[in-house]
């Protein structure tokens, strides 16, 4: 399949192909269909049993056992964390059971019979106009940007318009989930524009010799040196680290820490066993 293709292209950016793995219940993506997520979705477990959901919906369906598994955009090398991360966070419970980073080459999906140069108004999620800006700066400096909910929302918006003078930013699956045609593909594509997903289920996968592990600390700026130090004293590598408000005061903070290695192997489960302030999010294959 050409998705598959593509991703073995990618090999040897990413090190490895992913295996899709056997689903057991729905899988909840961020829709409507035509989005990014989507398209992961379809990558990592082919079209059966996925379900688009709006951001509230996904959320919920998840926490309250609705669908098996959802998938969500957390990091981009563009502008870093999305939107979607604090939600992963607030989940009172969440299993992170696999990461998929892909690179992005967005598509400019119009109506059949639209020309580029009928275009005055151009849809798309507002972090896709951050990762094709210098493309859009450089070639329709001129046109109206408008924000979507997400790709598969802006593709759906130019096709449900009366006009001729829409179009969207998105994944070019987009144009085979509604009437739409590409005028240009793979727009600021390339090893700059990377977004990761996770994949939120409910079992941890077992140890593969080569994971990595999401944290969740709670600190403050008075404690968060001790908190680093910890993890040098236990052996454990820190991988990345990203703040996110703690919204409960200005100087506290909660931490995303991604380390090296599983939770219940080696030097790491030993760490985590004896630190009731880290909360374990999730051990999966390393990407």
């Amino acid at each position: 399949m050409n998705c598959w293709k593509k991703l073995a292209a990618f090999g040897v950016l990413f090190g490895m192909l992913l295996t899709k793995p056997a689903c057991a219940g729905p899988i909840a993506y961020l829709g409507p269909a035509g989005s990014w997520t989507h398209q992961a979705c379809l990558d990592l477990f082919g079209d059966k049993d996925l379900v688009p959901r709006s951001r509230e919906e996904l959320f919920s369906d998840f926490h309250d056992g609705k669908v098996e598994k959802a998938c969500v955009p957390v990091t981009t090398s563009v502008v870093g964390v999305t939107p979607y991360l604090d939600a992963v966070l607030d989940l009172p419970s969440v299993t992170i059971v696999a990461e998929y980073p892909k690179m992005l080459g967005y598509s400019l999906l119009v109506r059949p019979g639209t020309r580029r140069e009928d275009i005055k108004e151009v849809l798309a999620h507002p972090v896709a106009f951050e990762e094709v800006k210098p493309w859009l700066d450089r070639e329709m400096p001129n046109v109206r940007r408008v924000e979507a909910a997400s790709g598969g929302a802006a593709a759906q918006a130019v096709a449900r318009s009366q006009t001729l003078d829409k179009a969207s930013f998105g994944p070019k699956v987009g144009a085979l989930v509604y009437p739409l045609v590409s005028l240009v593909d793979g727009i600021e594509q390339g090893p700059h524009n990377v977004t990761r997903w996770w994949v939120l289920g409910r079992a941890m996968p077992a140890p593969t010799g080569n994971d990595k592990t999401s944290l969740l600390v709670n600190a403050s700026d008075d404690t968060l040196d001790g908190v680093l130090a910890s993890f040098h004293q236990a052996g454990v590598q820190i991988l990345t680290i990203y703040e996110r408000p703690s919204k409960k005061t200005l100087d506290t903070h909660r931490y995303l820490i991604e380390v090296a290695g599983h939770a219940a192997q080696g030097k790491l489960a030993a760490f985590v066993q004896t630190r009731s302030d880290i909360r374990v999010l999730g051990s999966y294959p390393r990407k």
